[in-house]
């Protein structure tokens, strides 16, 4: 074994690529998609380092064409998930005895091969799977997947490294961090290529072994992250891959005595009906699983009346159409003074009326598709449910067609009620409600903005004046996880700003942050005596003379 003092080199956030006309890795990345596109491949389950095919299949298809399929996977029984939870206890003991420099290394290594020659398959990946554009692909499947590898390492240095600061004369105080005893369920949801990557990576740089669960609608990016991870030297076992329906994977998960932990991210009910059942078997439980979970967001942006027009109609374009508003952060709801509406409506019209909607093949495409079906009809039925109601007007957008795929048009509610069911009901795609207030209202608004939504993830607040924006900062203390002043409430970067919310938007172990990380680590405090007592008295049992 090697000894020694080692020191990670601080990291630095990975930069994004542009991707502009004419440049190297546009050229590079719309090769990629080419070459993808052409061919379907068979995603096997990996269990335990191996391929394993069930039989079962389903399809991945890409949602701005779901005439095209891009692979057909294997679906997980109960048979494979007793067979990756088997292979990923048979890991553990010698995954978790590596030293954490090794860990580092093969995940810093993952990075490494991510920021180079993965780059493009991931990204190219992310843009046909999950039919993001090339910007959104490149900020989620390389960059912050980068900066999420290359910062937790640093983080995981950090926690190693610590240690009691008083050593008394004749003592030596340890701490140590041993991996969690059992294995981990990780659960991705298929919006973000990235926390897949951490949901998986995290526990395990940790010393943990982890079942890992992908959502359907994502399995093809999910494929290549597994095998990026292969490529970067992870050992057989550790990452098991077991794409599958949650009825058939999640039951027997949920009902080991070994299961240590659960990593998810994904709908609210769901994580509910999680801890609800971790609830129910807790006797059965070798110790008290950690759960980890972020979920929705009903994310807002208040306006107040000095803040610049402008600024806050890009802001809310951005924040609520990005990749079709399918982020747990995306802006849905929004408090715009009177003074301000005229300017802000004129500005948000006038772009949507430039943007343009299609596949990510074609660049210049800012909106494409929503991800599927399901996710079609749901986000459909809130705006005929808006065409429907005196009070509501649809000011942009309302259009929607799934013949070739599943397109939503970026979509702008006006609504004379502020408990009106979109301002208060997570939608998750390209719909924006906006309420119109009286500027004297500005104290009565932020009360409002805090008792309309059971979520807390994020949220944003423009002003030109101070005092307003120390106002709305203590006004909505415990709104958003992530709050943002004079900006967008989307884009949170590893390292600057970690994310997670509370209330209804989950357990705020902010991913991308040394308190994550934590999470998946037992501490263990040891005491070394170097001149241990040999008599049972002590001095005050002296008798007074």
């Amino acid at each position: 074994m090697a000894h020694g003092i080692f020191t990670l080199p601080d990291p630095k956030n990975e930069p994004v690529l542009d991707y502009r006309a004419g440049s190297t890795e546009r050229v590079e990345l719309q090769a990629k998609l080419k070459e993808l596109r052409k061919k379907e491949i068979e995603i096997p389950l990996v269990i335990g380092g191996k391929a394993v095919k069930t039989g079962k299949l389903a399809e991945c298809v890409v949602p701005h064409d779901h005439g095209h399929v891009l692979a057909r996977y294997h679906l997980a029984g109960k048979k494979e998930v007793q067979m990756a939870i088997d292979a990923a206890l048979k890991a553990r003991e010698q995954w978790a005895a590596m030293p954490w420099q090794d860990r580092a290394a093969i995940f810093n290594r993952a990075a490494d091969l991510l920021r180079t020659s993965w780059r493009t398959t991931l990204n190219a990946a992310t843009m046909l799977g999950q039919s993001k554009n090339a910007m959104q692909a490149e900020i989620d499947a390389a960059c912050e997947l980068i900066d999420f590898l290359n910062f937790n390492t640093k983080y995981m240095e950090q926690i190693y490294t610590e240690q009691p600061p008083e050593n008394p004369t004749g003592i030596w105080n340890q701490l140590e961090q041993r991996p969690l005893e059992g294995f981990v369920f990780a659960v991705s949801p298929f919006n973000f290529t990235a926390i897949a990557g951490n949901l998986t990576s995290a526990p395990a740089m940790m010393g943990n072994v982890v079942v890992w669960k992908p959502a359907s609608s994502c399995v093809y990016s999910g494929w290549y992250l597994m095998k990026l991870f292969e490529a970067a030297g992870v050992p057989a076992g550790v990452i098991n891959f077991v794409p599958g329906p949650g009825s058939a994977v999640g039951p027997m998960v949920m009902d080991h005595p070994e299961l240590a932990g659960i990593h998810f991210t994904g709908s609210t009910p769901v994580f509910q009906s999680m801890w609800k059942t971790v609830g129910d078997n807790i006797a059965k439980y070798r110790s008290y699983p950690r759960i980890v979970g972020e979920t929705g967001g009903k994310d807002f942006v208040v306006a107040h009346p000095s803040a610049g027009a402008d600024e806050v109609a890009v802001g809310l374009v951005r924040g609520a159409f990005e990749y079709q508003g399918q982020k747990c952060s995306a802006a849905s709801r929004a408090y715009i003074p009177k003074n301000l509406w005229p300017r802000v409506e004129k500005k948000m019209l006038a772009m949507l009326d430039d943007m343009t909607m299609g596949g990510t093949e074609d660049f210049t495409n800012f909106v494409n598709a929503v991800i599927d079906r399901g996710a079609f009809r749901d986000i459909t039925a809130y705006i005929d449910h808006a065409k429907r109601s005196k009070k509501a007007k649809i000011i942009a957008g309302g259009g929607y067609d799934d013949s070739k795929g599943f397109f939503i048009e970026p979509t702008i509610v006006v609504t004379t009620d502020p408990h009106f069911k979109l301002m208060e009901e997570e939608i998750f795609g390209p719909v924006l409600t906006i309420y119109v207030y009286e500027g004297k209202d500005w104290k009565k608004t932020l009360k409002l903005v805090d008792a309309t939504s059971p979520f807390a993830l994020t949220g944003a607040v423009f002003s030109k004046d101070r005092y307003a924006l120390i106002e709305a900062r203590e006004t909505l203390v415990n709104c958003a996880g992530n709050f943002y002043l004079n900006d967008k409430p989307t884009g949170a970067v590893v390292g600057q700003q970690p994310f997670g919310g509370a209330r209804a938007s989950g357990t705020n172990d902010k991913a991308g942050s040394m308190l994550n990380l934590l999470r998946w680590v037992s501490p263990r405090t040891v005491k070394e005596n170097y001149n241990p007592p040999t008599d049972y008295r002590y001095p005050f049992l002296e008798a007074d003379e």
